[in-house]
Protein backbone atom coordinates (compact mmCIF):
# COMPACT_ATOMS: atom_id res chain seq x y z
CA UNK A 1 0.00 0.00 0.00
CA UNK A 2 1.12 3.23 -1.04
CA UNK A 3 0.85 6.40 1.15
CA UNK A 4 -1.23 9.82 -0.27
CA UNK A 5 -2.21 13.01 1.60
CA UNK A 6 -4.28 16.16 0.51
CA UNK A 7 -1.67 18.59 -1.26
CA UNK A 8 -3.77 21.18 -2.28
CA UNK A 9 -7.07 23.18 -2.01
CA UNK A 10 -9.37 25.27 -4.01
CA UNK A 11 -12.55 26.87 -3.56
CA UNK A 12 -15.26 29.01 -5.41
CA UNK A 13 -18.19 31.34 -4.83
CA UNK A 14 -20.53 32.94 -6.78
CA UNK A 15 -20.60 36.55 -7.01
CA UNK A 16 -24.38 36.84 -6.69
CA UNK A 17 -25.65 37.33 -2.75
CA UNK A 18 -29.06 36.63 -1.16
CA UNK A 19 -29.02 38.20 2.22
CA UNK A 20 -31.92 37.44 5.21
CA UNK A 21 -33.48 41.04 4.36
CA UNK A 22 -33.76 39.68 0.79
CA UNK A 23 -35.96 37.00 1.46
CA UNK A 24 -37.93 39.14 3.68
CA UNK A 25 -39.15 40.60 0.34
CA UNK A 26 -39.74 36.87 -1.09
CA UNK A 27 -41.60 35.31 1.89
CA UNK A 28 -42.98 35.21 4.73
CA UNK A 29 -39.50 35.44 7.81
CA UNK A 30 -36.82 37.66 8.62
CA UNK A 31 -33.30 38.51 9.30
CA UNK A 32 -33.92 37.64 13.17
CA UNK A 33 -35.85 34.60 12.68
CA UNK A 34 -33.18 32.84 10.19
CA UNK A 35 -30.30 34.35 11.89
CA UNK A 36 -31.55 32.40 15.35
CA UNK A 37 -32.69 29.45 14.03
CA UNK A 38 -30.14 28.16 11.47
CA UNK A 39 -27.11 31.12 11.98
CA UNK A 40 -27.10 32.11 8.35
CA UNK A 41 -26.77 35.53 6.98
CA UNK A 42 -26.16 35.53 3.74
CA UNK A 43 -25.75 32.53 1.01
CA UNK A 44 -24.56 32.60 -2.69
CA UNK A 45 -26.37 31.96 -5.99
CA UNK A 46 -25.02 31.08 -9.70
CA UNK A 47 -25.99 32.79 -12.43
CA UNK A 48 -28.08 31.50 -14.60
CA UNK A 49 -25.93 30.46 -17.26
CA UNK A 50 -23.64 29.43 -14.77
CA UNK A 51 -23.95 25.57 -13.28
CA UNK A 52 -22.36 23.25 -11.60
CA UNK A 53 -19.29 22.58 -13.95
CA UNK A 54 -18.51 25.84 -13.92
CA UNK A 55 -18.06 26.08 -10.00
CA UNK A 56 -16.33 23.38 -10.06
CA UNK A 57 -13.87 24.48 -12.73
CA UNK A 58 -13.31 28.16 -10.81
CA UNK A 59 -12.57 26.11 -7.43
CA UNK A 60 -9.61 24.02 -9.44
CA UNK A 61 -8.01 27.37 -11.05
CA UNK A 62 -8.25 29.02 -7.54
CA UNK A 63 -6.16 25.56 -6.18
CA UNK A 64 -4.22 25.65 -9.19
CA UNK A 65 -3.28 29.69 -8.57
CA UNK A 66 -2.69 29.06 -5.25
CA UNK A 67 -0.48 26.03 -4.93
CA UNK A 68 0.98 26.21 -8.27
CA UNK A 69 -0.53 22.61 -9.30
CA UNK A 70 -1.12 21.48 -13.21
CA UNK A 71 -3.37 19.54 -14.33
CA UNK A 72 -1.79 17.82 -17.01
CA UNK A 73 -0.84 14.76 -14.87
CA UNK A 74 -3.76 14.45 -12.89
CA UNK A 75 -5.46 10.49 -13.93
CA UNK A 76 -8.69 10.76 -11.90
CA UNK A 77 -11.76 12.99 -11.90
CA UNK A 78 -14.05 12.43 -8.99
CA UNK A 79 -17.02 15.23 -8.80
CA UNK A 80 -19.35 15.06 -5.81
CA UNK A 81 -22.40 16.83 -6.14
CA UNK A 82 -26.06 16.07 -6.53
CA UNK A 83 -26.89 18.73 -9.05
CA UNK A 84 -25.11 17.81 -11.93
CA UNK A 85 -25.71 19.95 -15.02
CA UNK A 86 -27.00 16.91 -16.83
CA UNK A 87 -28.52 13.49 -15.45
CA UNK A 88 -25.75 12.23 -18.10
CA UNK A 89 -22.93 13.13 -19.15
CA UNK A 90 -21.00 13.21 -15.64
CA UNK A 91 -19.46 16.76 -14.66
CA UNK A 92 -16.41 15.23 -13.98
CA UNK A 93 -16.28 14.25 -18.12
CA UNK A 94 -17.32 17.96 -18.44
CA UNK A 95 -14.63 19.50 -15.84
CA UNK A 96 -11.73 17.37 -17.47
CA UNK A 97 -12.54 19.22 -21.39
CA UNK A 98 -12.85 22.70 -19.63
CA UNK A 99 -9.70 22.24 -17.59
CA UNK A 100 -7.91 20.09 -20.39
CA UNK A 101 -6.99 17.22 -18.28
CA UNK A 102 -5.62 14.29 -20.34
CA UNK A 103 -8.53 12.13 -22.30
CA UNK A 104 -6.57 8.94 -20.28
CA UNK A 105 -8.13 10.11 -17.22
CA UNK A 106 -10.88 8.24 -15.77
CA UNK A 107 -14.13 10.95 -14.66
CA UNK A 108 -16.67 9.59 -12.75
CA UNK A 109 -19.39 11.54 -10.69
CA UNK A 110 -20.21 10.69 -7.00
CA UNK A 111 -23.48 10.77 -5.41
CA UNK A 112 -23.90 10.89 -1.29
CA UNK A 113 -25.83 14.17 -1.20
CA UNK A 114 -24.04 16.26 1.65
CA UNK A 115 -21.57 13.68 2.54
CA UNK A 116 -20.31 13.46 -0.95
CA UNK A 117 -17.10 15.25 -0.68
CA UNK A 118 -15.98 13.35 2.22
CA UNK A 119 -16.88 9.81 0.66
CA UNK A 120 -14.51 11.86 -3.00
CA UNK A 121 -12.10 12.09 -0.35
CA UNK A 122 -11.76 8.52 0.95
CA UNK A 123 -12.30 7.27 -2.36
CA UNK A 124 -9.48 8.82 -3.94
CA UNK A 125 -7.09 8.34 -0.85
CA UNK A 126 -8.00 4.58 -1.36
CA UNK A 127 -7.16 4.61 -5.10
CA UNK A 128 -4.06 6.04 -4.45
CA UNK A 129 -3.24 3.69 -1.73
CA UNK A 130 -3.60 0.91 -3.60
CA UNK A 131 -1.28 1.99 -7.15
CA UNK A 132 -3.95 2.35 -9.17
CA UNK A 133 -3.98 6.27 -9.16
CA UNK A 134 -0.84 8.66 -8.47
CA UNK A 135 -2.97 12.38 -8.86
CA UNK A 136 -6.61 12.73 -8.52
CA UNK A 137 -8.52 15.59 -8.53
CA UNK A 138 -11.63 15.66 -6.33
CA UNK A 139 -14.36 18.34 -6.14
CA UNK A 140 -17.53 18.94 -4.05
CA UNK A 141 -20.08 21.62 -5.75
CA UNK A 142 -23.80 22.02 -5.83
CA UNK A 143 -25.31 24.93 -6.90
CA UNK A 144 -28.86 24.13 -4.91
CA UNK A 145 -30.45 27.73 -5.81
CA UNK A 146 -31.79 25.76 -9.50
CA UNK A 147 -33.17 23.43 -7.19
CA UNK A 148 -34.40 25.91 -4.52
CA UNK A 149 -38.16 26.66 -4.19
CA UNK A 150 -37.79 29.75 -3.28
CA UNK A 151 -41.82 30.03 -2.12
CA UNK A 152 -41.06 27.65 0.27
CA UNK A 153 -39.73 29.46 3.27
CA UNK A 154 -38.99 26.24 5.03
CA UNK A 155 -36.27 25.65 2.25
CA UNK A 156 -35.23 28.85 0.50
CA UNK A 157 -33.20 30.34 3.90
CA UNK A 158 -30.96 27.29 3.71
CA UNK A 159 -29.35 26.84 0.31
CA UNK A 160 -26.34 28.19 -1.80
CA UNK A 161 -23.93 27.43 -4.00
CA UNK A 162 -20.21 27.17 -4.04
CA UNK A 163 -17.56 24.38 -4.84
CA UNK A 164 -14.51 23.23 -3.24
CA UNK A 165 -11.67 20.94 -4.76
CA UNK A 166 -8.50 18.91 -3.71
CA UNK A 167 -5.70 17.56 -4.88
CA UNK A 168 -4.93 13.77 -3.63
CA UNK A 169 -1.41 12.72 -4.77
CA UNK A 170 0.76 9.60 -4.04
CA UNK A 171 2.88 10.33 -1.44
CA UNK A 172 5.27 7.23 0.34
CA UNK A 173 5.98 9.88 3.68
CA UNK A 174 2.24 10.37 4.33
CA UNK A 175 -0.44 7.99 5.51
CA UNK A 176 -3.03 9.76 4.50
CA UNK A 177 -6.30 9.27 5.15
CA UNK A 178 -5.75 8.02 8.92
CA UNK A 179 -9.16 6.55 9.79
CA UNK A 180 -12.67 6.68 7.69
CA UNK A 181 -16.33 5.28 8.01
CA UNK A 182 -19.62 5.49 6.33
CA UNK A 183 -23.09 4.32 7.59
CA UNK A 184 -26.70 4.91 6.20
CA UNK A 185 -30.57 4.20 6.51
CA UNK A 186 -32.08 4.31 3.48
CA UNK A 187 -35.28 4.23 5.75
CA UNK A 188 -35.54 7.76 6.06
CA UNK A 189 -34.54 8.75 2.15
CA UNK A 190 -38.42 10.69 2.69
CA UNK A 191 -36.83 13.02 4.60
CA UNK A 192 -34.55 14.79 2.03
CA UNK A 193 -34.90 14.52 -1.53
CA UNK A 194 -35.64 15.86 -5.04
CA UNK A 195 -37.60 13.82 -6.98
CA UNK A 196 -36.77 12.00 -10.42
CA UNK A 197 -38.10 9.12 -12.13
CA UNK A 198 -39.92 7.92 -9.24
CA UNK A 199 -42.84 9.61 -6.92
CA UNK A 200 -42.65 7.52 -4.25
CA UNK A 201 -39.88 6.22 -1.65
CA UNK A 202 -40.79 4.02 1.29
CA UNK A 203 -44.32 3.82 0.72
CA UNK A 204 -44.23 7.32 0.85
CA UNK A 205 -45.42 10.07 -1.71
CA UNK A 206 -43.25 12.90 -3.12
CA UNK A 207 -43.93 15.88 -3.82
CA UNK A 208 -42.96 15.92 -7.66
CA UNK A 209 -41.23 19.86 -8.06
CA UNK A 210 -37.73 18.66 -9.27
CA UNK A 211 -37.23 21.29 -6.26
CA UNK A 212 -35.54 20.14 -2.79
CA UNK A 213 -38.05 19.24 -0.20
CA UNK A 214 -37.10 18.41 3.22
CA UNK A 215 -38.33 17.49 6.57
CA UNK A 216 -35.86 19.70 8.80
CA UNK A 217 -37.52 18.35 11.95
CA UNK A 218 -36.63 14.87 10.86
CA UNK A 219 -33.33 15.01 9.90
CA UNK A 220 -32.19 17.47 12.90
CA UNK A 221 -33.11 14.58 15.12
CA UNK A 222 -31.59 12.01 12.72
CA UNK A 223 -28.40 14.08 13.05
CA UNK A 224 -27.95 14.99 16.40
CA UNK A 225 -28.55 11.88 17.59
CA UNK A 226 -26.55 9.82 15.07
CA UNK A 227 -23.62 12.17 14.00
CA UNK A 228 -22.06 11.90 17.31
CA UNK A 229 -22.06 8.30 18.17
CA UNK A 230 -20.31 7.64 14.34
CA UNK A 231 -17.48 10.23 15.30
CA UNK A 232 -16.99 8.15 18.52
CA UNK A 233 -17.06 5.04 16.86
CA UNK A 234 -14.56 6.34 14.01
CA UNK A 235 -11.91 7.72 17.36
CA UNK A 236 -12.32 4.52 18.80
CA UNK A 237 -11.55 2.19 15.90
CA UNK A 238 -8.58 4.76 14.89
CA UNK A 239 -7.20 4.16 19.04
CA UNK A 240 -7.91 8.30 19.42
CA UNK A 241 -9.73 10.49 21.69
CA UNK A 242 -11.30 13.84 20.60
CA UNK A 243 -8.41 15.62 22.50
CA UNK A 244 -6.10 14.44 19.36
CA UNK A 245 -8.36 15.98 17.00
CA UNK A 246 -7.23 19.62 16.46
CA UNK A 247 -10.60 20.86 13.82
CA UNK A 248 -13.83 18.63 13.07
CA UNK A 249 -15.63 20.37 9.92
CA UNK A 250 -18.84 18.85 9.78
CA UNK A 251 -21.26 19.40 7.44
CA UNK A 252 -22.46 23.00 7.60
CA UNK A 253 -26.59 22.11 7.56
CA UNK A 254 -27.27 24.61 10.06
CA UNK A 255 -25.50 25.94 13.29
CA UNK A 256 -28.52 24.82 15.52
CA UNK A 257 -27.48 21.67 14.30
CA UNK A 258 -23.87 21.91 14.54
CA UNK A 259 -23.89 23.42 18.32
CA UNK A 260 -25.54 20.19 19.94
CA UNK A 261 -23.48 18.00 17.99
CA UNK A 262 -20.40 19.63 19.25
CA UNK A 263 -21.96 19.31 22.80
CA UNK A 264 -22.28 16.07 22.55
CA UNK A 265 -18.70 15.40 21.80
CA UNK A 266 -18.01 17.82 24.70
CA UNK A 267 -16.12 20.07 21.89
CA UNK A 268 -15.62 23.48 22.03
CA UNK A 269 -17.50 25.55 18.78
CA UNK A 270 -13.59 26.96 19.06
CA UNK A 271 -12.57 23.98 17.69
CA UNK A 272 -15.15 23.76 14.54
CA UNK A 273 -15.23 25.09 11.41
CA UNK A 274 -18.33 25.67 9.47
CA UNK A 275 -18.99 27.84 6.19
CA UNK A 276 -22.51 28.41 6.47
CA UNK A 277 -23.29 31.67 7.80
CA UNK A 278 -21.97 33.57 4.59
CA UNK A 279 -22.15 30.74 1.96
CA UNK A 280 -25.95 28.89 3.80
CA UNK A 281 -26.10 25.08 3.19
CA UNK A 282 -23.60 24.32 0.05
CA UNK A 283 -24.14 20.60 0.05
CA UNK A 284 -21.03 18.68 -0.81
CA UNK A 285 -18.83 22.27 -1.55
CA UNK A 286 -19.58 23.11 2.51
CA UNK A 287 -16.87 21.08 4.27
CA UNK A 288 -14.09 22.25 1.59
CA UNK A 289 -15.49 25.63 1.84
CA UNK A 290 -15.48 25.39 5.78
CA UNK A 291 -11.74 23.73 5.40
CA UNK A 292 -10.31 26.39 3.27
CA UNK A 293 -12.03 29.29 5.29
CA UNK A 294 -9.99 27.91 8.18
CA UNK A 295 -6.76 27.85 6.02
CA UNK A 296 -6.70 31.46 4.63
CA UNK A 297 -7.44 32.69 7.46
CA UNK A 298 -4.26 31.12 9.48
CA UNK A 299 -6.53 29.21 12.13
CA UNK A 300 -5.42 25.95 10.34
CA UNK A 301 -2.32 24.70 9.50
CA UNK A 302 -0.49 21.76 8.13
CA UNK A 303 0.58 19.12 10.97
CA UNK A 304 -2.95 19.62 12.54
CA UNK A 305 -5.38 16.74 12.51
CA UNK A 306 -8.59 17.25 10.56
CA UNK A 307 -12.31 15.17 11.14
CA UNK A 308 -14.17 15.89 8.42
CA UNK A 309 -17.76 14.57 9.06
CA UNK A 310 -20.23 14.20 5.76
CA UNK A 311 -23.96 13.90 6.73
CA UNK A 312 -27.25 14.35 4.63
CA UNK A 313 -29.90 12.75 2.07
CA UNK A 314 -30.03 9.53 1.62
CA UNK A 315 -29.99 9.28 5.12
CA UNK A 316 -25.58 9.08 4.81
CA UNK A 317 -23.29 9.57 7.12
CA UNK A 318 -19.21 9.62 6.01
CA UNK A 319 -15.73 10.40 7.87
CA UNK A 320 -12.16 11.22 6.92
CA UNK A 321 -9.76 11.70 9.81
CA UNK A 322 -6.28 12.93 8.33
CA UNK A 323 -3.28 15.25 9.65
CA UNK A 324 -3.08 18.07 6.92
CA UNK A 325 0.08 18.16 4.71
CA UNK A 326 -0.55 20.84 2.24
CA UNK A 327 2.44 22.10 -0.22
CA UNK A 328 3.45 25.42 1.28
CA UNK A 329 -0.19 27.09 1.97
CA UNK A 330 -0.15 30.73 2.94
CA UNK A 331 -2.78 31.72 4.93
CA UNK A 332 -4.91 34.61 2.32
CA UNK A 333 -7.75 36.85 2.64
CA UNK A 334 -11.43 35.40 3.21
CA UNK A 335 -12.87 34.21 -0.47
CA UNK A 336 -15.20 37.04 -1.61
Amino acid sequence: MKGSRITAIGTYVPEKRITNYDLEQMVDTSDEWIVQRTGIRERRVSRPDEFTSDLCAAAVKDLMRRYDKKMDDVDMVIVATGTPDFSFPSVACLLQHQLGISSDAGCIDLSAACAGFVYAVNTASALVASGVHRKILVVGADALSKATDYTDRTTCILFGDGAGAVMVESDDSSLGVLASSYSSDGGGAQHVYRTGLRNEVNGVPLVGTQKIVQNGREVFRWAVRNVPEGVRRLLTNAEMSMDAVDWFVPHSANLRMIEPIAEKLGLSMEKVLYSLEYYGNTSAASIPLALDLGIRQGRVRNGQTVLLYGFGSGLTQAAALFTLQLDGSVAEDIIG
